[in-house]
């Protein structure tokens, strides 16, 4: 079992709301993406792709660096589903592990390239979708 970090816990109250709440870790807000063309199996799809990678990282980093490893994974899962998703941030965190766990890489640079990410960043507009391409599909970046 994952060591549970501080700040993993979530308290919310609320009072009188008129729409959608959303509160907890790894939420994507799905009503979002499906105005965009990306449906609700494609969020969970993207949101089972990065809880793959964060039980790698579990699983292969070492306790030194486990906490840190978990912080890029968040970070990179901020950026990806950002209204407009940063492809700069996202490609910080790629070269954070090929410099810090480089057995992990791999599977950060898999997870980038996949259509399903592709899809959701096309969503977000042409521009970060080639951004995104031209970041990590282009072999020797």
């Amino acid at each position: 079992m994952a060591k549970q970090r501080e700040g993993d816990t979530f308290e919310t109250h609320i009072g009188s709301v008129s729409g959608p709440v959303h509160t907890g870790k790894g939420d994507i807000v799905i009503e979002r993406w499906e105005a965009r063309g990306v449906t609700a199996e494609d969020v969970e799809a993207l949101r089972s792709l990065f809880g793959d990678l964060r039980a790698r990282v579990a699983a292969e980093a070492p306790p030194e660096m486990a906490d840190e490893a978990q912080q890029q994974v968040d970070e990179l899962e901020e950026a990806a589903t950002a209204e407009k998703p940063d492809v700069s941030r996202m490609k910080r965190v790629r070269d954070w592990f090929v410099e810090h766990l480089p057995s992990i890489a791999g599977g950060v640079t898999s997870l980038l390239v996949n259509p399903i990410l592709g899809k959701v960043v096309e969503a977000a507009g042409d521009l970060t979708a080639g951004e995104l391409r031209r970041r990590f599909e282009q072999p020797g970046d």
